[in-house]
């Protein structure tokens, strides 16, 4: 039986970052018009747009789709949740994912979606099982980047496209996961580096 993670430092972070897509849905136009990822407004100079359009979706469907996505991510890694690293975490995933458009996507000039995010965090936590000792994060992770590099392959789906009204950024799903292993790594090799460093 799962075992949900409710302590308040394990939920709190998801619980935010929820609220404050809600509240940007409701916001619209107005949210849409100054906080979606835009490369034009980018190029002039309003660099919150790297992090704030993830927080933005195409329509209610959007919406839902991705809060489903961080409710199931919650539970299933929940446990590793502490409310100041996983805002770190977030913010890691957003800021890479939306350089990685920005320098890797040049042709995609507008982007919003947690669903970049979600596929760092997915790619996170399957790493922090397989450091527990959890097999199937190794199966959580492979069946991942079988997904990523099948979407690169095929191109994104168009029954998502069609319930979401716009085009999937696989791109983003590509750069996010690549962002959840950088802080895997970094969360890796930081008791290393601290233990050099007092020797």
């Amino acid at each position: 039986m799962l075992k949900l993670p409710c302590q308040p430092q394990q939920f709190s972070g998801p619980l935010l970052v929820l609220l404050l897509s809600f509240l940007f849905y409701f916001l619209e136009p107005w949210s849409q018009v100054h906080l979606t990822y835009d490369r034009t407004m980018l190029q002039s100079g309003e660099w919150w747009r790297l992090l704030s359009g993830h927080l933005l979706h195409t329509n209610f469907n959007h919406l839902l789709l991705n809060a489903a996505g961080m409710l199931l991510l919650w539970a299933l890694h929940g446990h590793y949740y502490r409310f100041f690293p996983y805002l770190g975490l977030m913010l890691c995933c957003a800021l890479i994912c939306s350089i990685g458009l920005y320098w890797g996507s040049p042709e995609l000039i507008r982007y919003v979606g947690l669903s970049g995010i979600l596929h760092g965090l997915f790619a996170w936590g399957a790493g922090m099982d397989i450091r527990h000792g959890i097999k199937s994060g190794w199966l959580l992770l492979m069946g991942l980047w079988g997904k990523v590099l099948y979407e690169q392959w095929a191109g994104p789906s168009q029954e998502v496209a069609k319930l979401i009204n716009a085009n999937v950024a696989i791109d983003a799903h590509l750069f996010g996961a690549l962002a959840g292993m950088l802080a895997l790594a970094a969360s890796v090799l930081t008791p290393f580096i601290k233990k050099r460093r007092t020797r």
